[in-house]
């Protein structure tokens, strides 16, 4: 298939690791913004392939990891109510809460149904008008367009028993905390290609002049993340500090300008709290007034507060890069996927869970 096997083609990929070695001259700190790149470098064994020089840092980019406690809790709480139908994307089922996970409350009969589209869980809405039904909306900018989609023809439609619990996070916000955090020490940064195909490339170059740090908006397969990871290199060799664009088969300056202008009809920009990290400003999104019969949380009242994270859980510092998945007592022990102590045990974008499936530490 075009465009895909190419970028898995073991001869290219070792090649362009040989070229990184060839390139590096000094110690550099790359951090891998979106879990899925994360998944690639361990999956793939080019963690291992790197040169010595090259520390990759795993980034915060997996959206149902920095969902924070009290958003699960809202879930749990919604899934129990009478006539309610809950639907979510599969890998939020298992997140613990403050008190149990969704899984759980299924499993004590909560209609909580896996999807893979808020349109399907609007068609529900349709064929159950005596049921409440609500989409646990999470994600990057990447799912928020159909979120959004979703609420607006809800909206036009009438449909009145349908609504979203929203869990959008932005990406730029958070590239800013962690480079504003003190303990944190990255030289460069790849950029989730999926997050730059909804939102363009423009809002990486204030935080590239801010901070005089090369991110390159990178693609997922082997072969692209070899690529991007030298076209950091070959930046911070040579001392510059540019924004990049090495997935420009998918990713378009300007982005995609319609499916911008459906997030925005619904969203708007607000402060938000990302698990383990604190409350990052301007780093989400809520649903506007206009649609507020469509968000969850003021429809039903839900009046849920944040609560502590469990202190045996150092989710925040790996989701910061500060440790790694090693560097956890419990790793593979009390936490594994099937009884996570956090989120980035249970996510397909954790970082936990890719060292525990792919990684020589599980073994």
């Amino acid at each position: 298939m075009k465009y895909l096997t190419e970028y898995r083609d073991a001869e290219e990929v070792n090649k362009h690791i040989n070229l990184i070695k060839k390139t590096v001259t000094k110690n550099w700190s790359i951090m891998e913004v979106c879990g899925g790149q994360t998944h690639a470098l361990v999956k793939n064994g080019i963690i291992d392939m790197l040169p010595e020089e090259i520390t990759m840092i795993h980034g915060p980019g997996c959206p149902v990891c920095v969902t924070p406690l009290h958003l699960i809790d809202k879930a749990v709480y919604l899934a129990q109510q009478d006539n309610m139908i809950l639907c979510s994307y599969g890998d939020m089922l298992r997140v613990p809460g403050s008190e149990k996970s969704m899984l759980q409350a299924k499993a004590e009969g909560a209609d909580v149904r896996i999807l893979y589209s808020p349109l399907e869980a609007l068609n529900i809405a349709k064929e159950n008008p005596d049921k409440e039904v609500v989409f646990f909306a999470v994600g990057f900018e990447t799912t928020a367009p159909a979120n959004a989609l979703s609420v607006i023809q809800a909206y036009n439609a009438g449909i009145k028993n349908y609504s979203i619990l929203p869990s959008h996070v932005l990406v730029p916000p958070a590239i800013e905390a962690v480079l504003e955090d003190v303990d944190s020490h990255i030289d460069g940064f790849l950029a989730a290609g999926h997050v730059c195909t909804i939102m363009g490339n423009f809002e990486y170059y204030p935080l590239v002049e801010k901070y005089k740090v090369p991110i390159v908006v990178t693609g997922f397969e082997p072969l692209d993340i070899v690529q991007g990871i030298l076209m950091v290199v070959k930046q911070l060799e040579q001392g510059k500090t540019e924004v990049e664009n090495q997935y420009a088969r998918i990713v378009k300056e300007e982005g995609n300008l319609q499916a911008q202008a459906t997030i925005f009809e619904v969203f708007e920009v607000t402060d938000r709290l990302w698990r383990g990290m604190e409350i990052i400003p301007m780093s989400g999104y809520g649903v506007k007034e206009k649609y507020a019969n469509f968000d969850a949380t003021k429809k039903f009242n839900i009046s849920i507060h944040e609560v502590e994270e469990n202190e045996e859980c150092i989710a925040g510092e790996i989701m910061k890069g500060i440790k790694k998945p090693g560097e956890c007592l419990h790793f593979g022990k009390k936490c594994t996927p099937t009884f996570p102590l956090g989120a980035p045990m249970v996510s397909s974008e954790g970082v936990c869970a890719a060292y525990f499936h792919y990684s020589v530490l599980a073994m």
